[in-house]
């Protein structure tokens, strides 16, 4: 029985209660609950971190809707603005709205950690979407970001074995940002131990926003007197805000950087060879997922129930079950991937390139 249906019976009762009590004139009166069609539909209540990064609104959102709706769901939702103090605020109005299950894109894993324990308290489940909130009683969905590391990594070093590298990291609230960095060191390790990379400057990105990391970046290059071989950046956001850095040097598309998500501004440097790779992560799919498992927990479907669901040790010692998709490095040697999928149009992907440099611009 879902809650919805709990509280219009115990509405009923009451309203039998009061009818027993008769009124002042000795009458007794009768009434009834009024409910509308659909009153029982699952609602899902999605939180987001920052609405207006492009990401979430033009590919997550769409397929996650879908998959909410097919499932016979109503989407609501609330943004964030980067405000952790607001999604605190947005989660537990969602529920006052009547969401049977929440999923979370948080602005700060820590500081939203009371909101979902009180979600769960109410047996509301939460599902943490592509960032990590250390509680074993929600769902951890995400694409592999130790993975995404790797890939960046061996893209970077496969460019340049050795020189100087700088580490423009993401937001330190965000554990994604550490899970990159450790899958980078993975690659690096035997490198750096030997000393053919050394690590010239590593930061953290606030909100990953493209200008702080082009300041940070901007910063190390003035430590390093421009003395710069590589840049591992961990998303595409804050690779762009490295390539204006490097560019006002003269270095753009001397140094390699990398970046994730394949944002189309990415895509584009990758054509335009002043971004190395950018790791595609097909966020239709991630979004796809989550609004799919979504409806499974509002059903009543147990975390240990999930098809195809898998345990994930996080930082905390927590066990929790995930599903963690698998991205893909886009290099400029296999950038007709994302154009075969949808993802990209030549027409964006190949804007400002020379004609015969990249085979998938002509």
């Amino acid at each position: 029985m879902t809650r919805k249906l709990v509280a219009v019976f115990a509405l009923l009762a009451l309203v039998l209660v009061v009818a027993a009590c008769g009124d002042d004139s000795g009458t007794t009166t009768t009434a009834a609950p009024t409910t509308t069609a659909g009153d029982d539909q699952i609602i899902v209540g999605v939180s987001w971190n920052n609405y207006n990064e492009e990401r979430w609104a033009k590919w997550d959102e769409p397929d996650m809707k879908r998959a909410i709706e097919a499932g016979g769901g109503k989407y609501i939702s609330a943004d964030a603005g980067s405000s952790a103090e607001k999604q605190i605020d947005d989660v537990e109005n969602l529920i006052a709205q009547g969401a049977d299950v929440v999923i979370i894109l948080a602005q700060d894993g820590t500081a939203i950690k009371p909101a979902v324990a009180a979600a769960l308290e109410q047996g509301i489940p939460v599902v943490a979407y592509d960032r990590l909130i250390e509680d074993d009683g929600a769902l951890y969905i995400t694409f592999d970001n130790v993975e995404v590391g790797r890939m960046q990594a061996r893209e970077i070093l496969k460019a340049m074995p050795e020189g100087n590298y700088v580490f423009i990291k993401g937001n330190s609230a965000d554990a994604n940002a550490d899970f990159l960095r450790g899958g980078q060191q993975e690659i690096l390790q035997a490198a750096l131990d030997s000393g053919a990379i050394v690590n010239v400057g590593e930061m953290y990105t606030d909100n990953w926003d493209p200008a702080v990391a082009q300041t940070n970046m901007e910063q190390i290059l003035t430590q390093n007197n421009n003395n710069v071989d590589a840049v591992v950046a961990s998303n595409d956001g804050t690779a762009g805000g490295v390539i204006t850095a490097l560019a006002a040097q003269g270095l753009a598309g001397v140094v390699p950087v990398s970046g994730q998500d394949g944002d189309a501004a990415a895509l584009n440097r990758i054509a335009l060879g002043t971004q190395t790779v950018s790791v595609w992560k097909d966020a239709r799919e991630l979004g796809k997922k989550a609004g799919e498992a979504a409806i499974l927990l509002a059903k009543g479907t147990a975390l240990a129930d999930l098809p195809g669901k898998v345990m994930f040790m996080s930082p905390g010692g927590n066990n929790m079950t995930s599903y963690l998709l698998t991205p893909i490095p886009i290099t400029m040697d296999n950038l007709q991937v994302v154009i075969d999928a949808g993802w990209i149009t030549v027409a964006t992907l190949c804007q400002g390139v020379a004609a015969g440099t990249v085979d998938v611009c002509g």
